[in-house]
């Protein structure tokens, strides 16, 4: 099988497991708050990664890591897991998952946003076009097609949501510069978040029933959204960028697909009705994605 091939192949299964956990983040939210799916989730995310690495004969790489990458790595734990899916879920839990989930897309936007002042990035025409067009798209969502009025659907929750692109793209932003092994920083940051949600859960909720649909739940949010997912997306570009890898851009283009697929899966797992504006306004958040990455190339 060509390298090619490969790219394409765990391309394609991670915008497959992407496309399903918007349903499963709604789904387990009708059993658990966001603190009491995110514990579980977080444990379930160390495991998996944990065994990936054992598996790769990569565990060692913890214990090797710089004293600076590290710290990096632990701090970082404060966004990702810990603040990016405490605001993520609650989002979730206040916003239909039709409406969450195009809004989550805009995170590329943010990040470019946030580069022009942390990373000394400059702002071009098309930057501001791409911009543009994404958080139009957002509000077309918000709003159910009712621009004029704008009244939205729930203002708190679209605000979560937006502010989790944030979130996301300040933990990418601060990870720039690091020269740790992916996996094992991304562990790492798991392990030191996972205190911190431990300790917010008794503070702020009750530790989630042990049922079985409810573990199940978590599980599957933390094993694949949170676990699996990031290391099939690194296998994909890894082999992309190999000389007979066809390019990253290639393998980064289907992502594009993912939204769509799980507007299609939200309406059959979780039964919303999916609205006209749902789908316009995802068109313009992708078409700011599109814009941003054909910048970039």
């Amino acid at each position: 099988m060509t390298n090619s091939r490969k790219a394409l192949i765990y391309g394609l299964c991670t915008v497959a497991i992407w496309s399903t956990v918007a349903s499963a983040f709604k789904i387990a939210l009708r059993r658990m708050d966001p603190l009491q799916l995110l514990l579980p989730a977080c444990l379930a995310s160390i495991l998996a990664l944990g065994t990936i690495l054992l598996v790769q004969g990569r565990l060692s790489a913890l214990w090797r890591m710089e004293r600076r990458e590290a710290v990096r790595c632990a701090l970082l734990g404060a966004l990702n897991p810990f603040l990016y899916y405490v605001i993520l879920f609650k989002a979730y839990d206040l916003l239909p998952a039709q409406e969450a989930q195009p809004i989550n897309y805009t995170w590329a936007v943010t990040l470019s946003l946030l580069s022009v002042p942390l990373l000394g990035q400059k702002m071009s025409l098309r930057d501001l076009a791409a911009i543009l067009l994404s958080y139009f798209g957002v509000v077309v969502i918000s709003t159910h097609g009712d621009l004029l009025a704008l009244k939205f659907s729930n203002l708190t929750g679209v605000g979560l949501a937006l502010f989790s692109t944030i979130i996301w793209a300040l933990y990418w932003i601060f990870n720039t510069r690091s020269k740790a092994d992916p996996l094992a920083g991304l562990l790492l940051g798991f392990l030191a978040g996972f205190p911190l949600i431990l300790a917010a859960t008794l503070g702020f909720s009750t530790l989630p029933a042990l049922t079985v649909e409810s573990l199940a739940a978590a599980t599957y949010v933390g094993f694949f959204e949170m676990g699996v997912t990031f290391a099939l997306w690194i296998t994909a570009m890894k082999y992309a960028a190999l000389p007979d890898g066809g390019g990253t851009a290639r393998v980064a283009n289907l992502i594009f697909l993912s939204p769509f697929l799980s507007l299609v899966l939200i309406h059959f797992l979780v039964g919303e009705d999916i609205l006209p504006a749902t789908v316009a306004g995802l068109v313009f958040i992708i078409a700011g994605n599109a814009l941003m990455q054909y910048k970039r190339r």
